[in-house]
């Protein structure tokens, strides 16, 4: 017979008690860092990095870069390590990070509002072709990344981008991102207001400021006055958008809370018309919520549109006026749909002072330090000392006389650099690819090119306005969910039943005119060969099956699965 225990209490296991947790939340009392990348950050503001960079790396070279700095911190300097060559897609989210990682970097030179002069431009062109082997794309975020820097130039380099008024100061990290704007700012007939005193204010009082250097993970702003809402508003973590106010006339209008990646969210309104002067306290207000009740606990989750989700927009705002501002916004309008499909600028454009803007097609964002040197020296050459980047990955030049327009044209088109590109040429992006980046499974710049040369071969009449978009992993850097074909990167099997480079494909996706997610027909899944054979099958499908006047995402999400395979 068991013996019975004199404590009845002592023969149940005791639960063990641990504190909750939460998400990570700063606000709530949650500082203990719950995952590496949080650990680190604690360890040491990534500002800090730039010393270590500068007086020892700089001169012990890559193997003396702690792996904190290397895999962390140094990306508040614009700095990530590039994939090294010779690694398949297969093997990308199998190696360890020391063993993707080559001894060279990508460095993000940060364009706020996509701004440069042509001295500035000519300064990327030169550092290019001096220290990144001629390397020079151009972001969806209306960056510049390099490739093939060396740890010992890094000095050099950020010496001449700062003389110039550029730097790489928290292109890439957990911090607040470059702050993409209308790359017709100022200049275009149509705007509403001009954002961009907003956006030198952002960054004078917070871009390298301690204040907003620690975030759950990156922030991303756009800001724009421009009807044809050019920025892609609705994917950003904040957004300030122009519209007009019935009683107190042009401002912005508040949206949190968008983002693509794994876990693809369109951002909200928050109801709330914020004038010009009070965009950089609102911003910092948006920021400095996603800094103390952003959740750090899980990466996946430390996104500003998650805990969007989770509020409501009501709370947000309620939060971000009580907590934050100390004061009411005022109540606004929506803004109007806009009245052309093609937002990106491209081609000739009168400016509200009577000169010209021109808007011209590089292929893929992809070009090269000499290119851009030419761009500045010819935009000189007809009169212009300003140049802008779009977030489709295309150029603008500014302030022509309209005596000079037709011989700008002609000579960007004689460094392949057109103003009046096919619909292949003017709506196709490209990430990265696995070429340069360690998370990518498939190349995609090449392929883009491919693609563009094919479907113009192929479908020389084509002229709607299309969008296609190639990125090389799940995590959408190329907007694959808001495209109307999206091809996300993955390894597939062909007929043969090898395994190879292809894509899922996502189509129907847009922004602006009845924003949305693209279609995934079940299964389907092309490999990069098939690709051009698969593109002009849907596009005749769509011109045969298209009411008229309908666009291809309208058509795509009618369309059956027959159509679209």
């Amino acid at each position: 017979m068991a013996a019975t225990p004199q404590n009845p209490a002592a023969a149940t296991p005791r639960r063990k008690v641990s504190r909750h947790r939460g998400e990570g939340q700063w606000a709530a009392g949650h500082h203990t860092p719950l995952n590496g990348n949080e650990q680190f950050k604690k360890d040491d503001d990534g500002l800090n990095v730039r010393t270590r960079i500068e007086t020892i790396y700089s001169k012990r070279g890559f193997d003396s870069i702690d792996p904190n700095d290397l895999r962390g911190r140094m990306r508040w300097w614009g700095l990530y390590t590039q994939r090294r060559p010779g690694i398949d897609g297969g093997k990308t989210a199998v190696l360890e990070p020391e063993e993707l990682d080559d001894e060279y970097f990508m460095l993000r030179v940060r364009i706020d509002g996509g701004r440069l002069t042509t001295r500035q431009l000519r300064v990327i062109g030169e550092i290019s072709q001096e220290f990144a082997r001629g390397t020079a794309d151009i972001t969806d975020r209306q960056n510049v990344q390099y490739h093939w820097i060396r740890i010992e130039d890094v000095p050099e380099i950020w010496n001449r981008l700062e003389a110039v008024g550029l730097s790489t100061t928290e292109a890439c990290g957990d911090t607040p991102r470059v702050v993409i704007g209308s790359p017709v700012a100022g200049i275009a007939e149509d705007e509403i207001i001009d954002g961009s005193s907003a956006i030198d204010e952002i960054h004078r009082r917070y871009i390298g400021s301690k204040e907003f250097s620690n975030l759950p993970r990156k922030f991303k702003t756009a800001i724009s006055g421009s009807p044809l809402l050019d920025v892609a508003h609705e994917i950003n973590d904040v957004a300030f958008v122009g519209v007009h106010h019935p009683e107190h006339g042009p401002g912005f209008d508040l949206w949190v809370g968008g983002g693509l990646s794994t876990n693809p969210k369109i951002g909200v309104r928050l109801g709330a018309w914020v004038p010009l002067e009070e965009v950089p306290d609102v911003w910092a207000g948006v920021i400095g919520i996603f800094r103390d009740y952003g959740y750090r606990r899980l990466r996946t989750r430390a996104r500003l549109k998650f805990l969007v989700a989770d509020w409501g927009a009501e709370k947000f705002r309620q939060v971000l006026e009580d907590e934050y501002l100390g004061r009411k916004l005022v109540d606004g309008p929506a803004p109007g749909q806009p009245v052309q499909q093609w937002r990106d600028h491209i081609g000739v454009h009168r400016q509200k002072d009577g000169r010209f803007y021109i808007g011209f097609a590089p292929r893929v964002g992809r070009v090269d330090g000499a290119t851009l040197t030419k761009i500045a020296d010819l935009a000189e050459a007809h009169g212009s000392g300003r140049v802008r980047t779009t977030v489709e990955q295309k150029m603008i030049v500014l302030d022509v006389e309209e005596d000079k327009v037709e011989s700008l044209v002609e000579g960007l088109e004689a460094l392949d650099l057109t103003a009046r590109p096919s619909s292949f040429r003017r709506g196709t992006m490209a990430c990265t690819g696995i070429e340069f980046c360690k998370l990518a499974i498939v190349e995609t710049k090449q392929r883009g090119s491919q693609l563009i040369d094919e479907l113009e071969r192929r479908l020389p009449d084509f002229d709607e306005p299309l969008t296609i978009n190639l990125n090389g992993c799940p995590n959408a850097c190329a907007r694959i969910q808001v495209a109307d074909i999206g091809l996300k990167g993955q390894l597939v099997v062909n007929d043969k039943g090898e395994q190879v480079e292809g894509y899922q494909v996502h189509l129907g996706g847009a922004l602006g005119l009845e924003a949305g997610f693209g279609r995934k027909v079940r299964g389907l899944k092309v490999t990069s060969e098939e690709l051009p054979d698969y593109v002009e099958r849907v596009l005749k499908r769509f011109q045969a099956e298209r009411e008229d006047g309908e666009r291809f995402a309208t058509w795509a999400a009618r369309a059956s699965e027959e159509a679209l395979s």
